[in-house]
């Protein structure tokens, strides 16, 4: 009996944790794709509103690292998910952004009984119970949470691979097709991290 009212109360446990997911890098032409999952208790989740925590995309690169300290010390739990290039490639960007979720899920410490996702698609590996909320990173501080911990970790590592792909100014655009970005495509040709699946369109490959 002991065992059944430990798993009933996990069971509530669990569903006072909010657990939100979110990508970034889905739209580069550089580099891998980033998911990150974040679980935040009720408590945790007014602290770090007031904080500021809100969608990545609203925040300076300077706020973002500020609150990204403050999200990992009360977030109950996390992890961190990338698919790479090549991977994006061969299976295509959909494909590609579910397995960086699911790698991100898979380094919980426990299997989440919901996952709130950022956006109308779904996961469609997963078996679990799931929502889909679109403009969720501005609904859920879970996801918004989740947001910043990816996007920071993508950016961190676009800045790092700049030194060694000179040229393209990735610490500028982050991998992203802009105008200055295609066009050093052309002078400086394709690297192997470039995405050739995505620059068929630019008439680059």
């Amino acid at each position: 009996m002991q065992g059944k009212k430990g798993e009933d109360l996990q069971q509530v446990l669990n569903k006072a944790l909010e657990v939100g997911i979110d990508e970034v890098g889905k739209g580069a032409v550089f580099g891998p794709v980033f998911s990150a999952v974040v679980v935040i208790s009720e408590k945790n989740k007014l602290i770090l509103k007031k904080f500021g925590v809100t969608d990545s995309k609203k925040l300076t690169p300077k706020k973002r690292k500020l609150l990204l300290p403050k999200i990992l010390l009360l977030s109950s739990d996390y992890g961190i998910g990338q698919s790479s290039t090549r991977e994006i490639d061969t299976l295509g960007i959909r494909v590609a952004t579910e397995l960086s979720m699911l790698r991100a899920i898979n380094k919980l410490k426990e299997k989440p009984s919901e996952i709130i996702i950022d956006g109308s698609l779904s996961l469609r590996p997963w078996k679990g119970s799931q929502k889909n909320i679109v403009k969720g990173d501005a609904k859920f501080t879970a996801i918004a949470s989740a947001s910043i911990v990816a996007k920071i970790s993508r950016d961190n590592l676009i800045e790092r691979l700049d030194k060694k792909y000179s040229g393209y100014l990735l610490f500028k655009n982050k991998g992203y097709g802009t105008k200055e970005h295609l066009l050093n495509i052309k002078k400086n040709g394709i690297t192997n991290l470039h995405r050739k699946s995505f620059l068929k369109k630019s008439n680059l490959v």
